[in-house]
């Protein structure tokens, strides 16, 4: 046996909308686990500005965003020269081969995404078609890249298998294309759920600017949002059944801090939530705030963002111009010399 073999890294590939103030749900739930896996697996991440206009945007912001999405990713501790870091929008054949796909999905099948239900409650006076096929764009981002493993959480568990459906589908009409990929759980990293509805998850969208702790917020505005936080009528701080916003926020203290929720418990035995909720309010900041220091460092440094953008978006589009030409002649497109 030759032990010299060795076997190439799995792609894993994923992204986050540049909408909204990105929220210790995104850190916890998706951007700091990424940072554990650049030096295993082949990693590939995107600023999915694409996606983010199904709901209208302020152009200004979005191009601001874009470029705090970025830093964030960076100041986090994701490494441009070990991961594919670009902008969506930079690659052209996330939308060309979204439009390929499109024509192998069925419409039955969007009409039965939830977050297109949900979307739509929420933006009644802007039901667009993107709205609907955005899902059909998620998985060309998903299958330009020969992606094995992504990482999702419970709200996206339905858009990724409507992807392996489609490559399946193609796979079985053109012979093998495309991989099949696979949800990845992260070994680490909770739901965050809201400070004002804890039955609800954070969400960068949400109306109520209490609900959420931005990556970005100040110390001050984060204490403040914790002391507001829903809790119960309860004094003891423990995780229960009924106890949803204690239970948040001991989930949250202990994403920070690496303690159980037994030694939480422990710690705060005799406190009261008034005690607790400060103690979480300046864990996070204090968590937070070299990661802020490093994103304004960033955030001054456009031309550095730029360079980045530029060699994430020419590295990505090799691969994705390869994927895209195979497809087209298994569709019998003349391919352009």
């Amino acid at each position: 046996m030759d032990n010299n073999i060795t076997v190439p890294k799995k792609t894993i590939f994923s992204g986050v909308q540049p909408s909204g103030n990105l929220t210790i749900g995104n850190y916890l739930g998706a951007i700091k686990n990424w940072t554990t896996l650049q030096n295993e697996y082949n990693c590939i991440y995107c600023v999915v500005d694409m996606h983010a206009i199904t709901v209208r945007q302020v152009p200004a912001d979005l191009r601001r965003r874009t470029y705090e999405t970025l830093a964030i990713y960076i100041a986090a501790g994701l490494d441009p020269e070990k991961n594919t870091l670009f902008v969506q929008s930079h690659v052209p054949q996330h939308a060309v081969l979204a439009w390929d796909l499109g024509c192998f999905t069925m419409f039955g099948e969007l009409s039965r995404m939830t977050q297109f239900k949900d979307k739509s409650r929420s933006n009644a006076d802007n039901i667009n078609s993107g709205l609907f096929t955005y899902p059909v764009l998620m998985a060309a981002d998903i299958l330009l890249y020969k992606t094995d493993l992504v990482p999702v959480g419970s709200d996206q568990k339905q858009h990724l298998e409507l992807a392996r459906d489609i490559a399946i589908r193609f796979n079985s009409i053109f012979s093998d294309t495309f991989t099949i990929p696979e949800g990845y759980i992260p070994k680490t990293g909770m739901r965050i759920m809201s400070l004002a509805d804890p039955t609800k998850k954070m969400s960068k969208s949400d109306a109520n600017p209490n609900a959420s702790i931005g990556i970005l917020d100040s110390k001050d505005d984060i204490i403040r949002k914790f002391k507001r936080a829903v809790t119960d009528s309860d004094t003891t701080i423990r995780y229960a059944d009924g106890k949803d916003g204690i239970n948040n926020l001991m989930n949250i203290y202990s994403c920070f801090t690496g303690k159980t929720y037994g030694e939480i418990e422990k710690e705060f035995d005799g406190r009261g939530y008034g005690d607790f909720k400060l103690a979480v309010g300046e864990t996070v900041a204090d968590s937070l705030s070299p990661l802020k220091t490093k994103f304004d460092t960033l955030m001054k440094d456009k031309a550095y963002l730029e360079d980045i953008m530029k060699n994430g978006a020419f590295s990505a589009s090799r691969i994705a111009e390869r994927t895209v030409s195979k497809v087209h002649k298994k569709l019998g497109f003349v391919v352009k010399s």
